[in-house]
């Protein structure tokens, strides 16, 4: 027998769903991605809850999926603005039950449920009901032949550059990256390059000051990016 849509449910226990193929090559869900192609796919809420829980996985370290956060519903409902239910039928609990129908949860075991990190592309089905403009869009974001995580690489370097620059050191920007939701290895090799190519503008500004007729030097390219170690 059912449970009665109006018994009140008080916490979730939510745990990381690791994928190691969509955990290196999918779209963090506050990226732009996901808010442009799979926000009209899914729906506002279901986008919004999957934004809380990866800053609730990042804030609490949670990596493995033996981690569980606990999510109470009715504060996180009201926080989300959907105002304080918690029961089975309230937006909160709706939205986890969209994420396991389109296959971005399932319900674990134990009775917690787990949620991917990370979101795949929206697969053909989804792509032809999104509206023309957007479909045009996502044709030119496949036609530009930038996988995910190159994107995702190019747009750290250039924010752990600017971040460098600054003033900051390797492991702040690392974590503001992290923050930022990068994955860990893009964190710190963007980290680590930005920093290599900060000291090296150093060096050929005191190579300049000596040598005052040599062009001035710019901030590192995106070609020097993709080849930099």
């Amino acid at each position: 027998m059912s449970e009665p849509e109006t018994t009140t449910i008080d916490v979730l226990r939510i745990r990381p769903w690791p994928d190691p193929v969509i955990d290196t090559l999918g779209h963090d869900p506050r990226s732009l991605y996901v808010e442009t192609f799979w926000l009209p796919t899914l729906g506002p809420t279901a986008v919004l809850l999957l934004r809380h829980l990866a800053h609730r996985f990042d804030e609490e370290g949670v990596t493995a999926q033996d981690s569980v956060v606990e999510i109470p519903v009715a504060a996180t409902a009201q926080a989300l603005g959907l105002g304080p239910r918690d029961t089975r039928n309230s937006p909160l609990v709706r939205s986890l039950t969209r994420l396991v129908q389109f296959d971005l949860a399932y319900a674990h075991s134990d009775g917690s449920i787990a949620v991917r990190r990370n979101l795949p592309p929206i697969n053909r089905r989804h792509v032809h009901r999104l509206p023309d403009h957007l479909r045009r869009q996502h044709e030119l974001w496949l036609e530009r032949g930038e996988t995910p995580r190159e994107t995702a690489e190019r747009r750290a370097r250039r924010i752990a550059f600017t971040l460098v620059e600054l003033g900051n050191d390797v492991d702040v920007v690392e974590r503001a990256l992290h923050h930022l939701g990068f994955q860990p290895l893009v964190c710190r090799d963007a980290a680590q390059w930005a920093h290599a190519h900060h000291r090296a503008m150093e060096r050929q500004v005191a190579s300049e000051s000596r040598h005052p007729s040599a062009l001035p030097a710019g901030p590192p390219s995106e070609a020097e990016g993709k080849t930099a170690a």
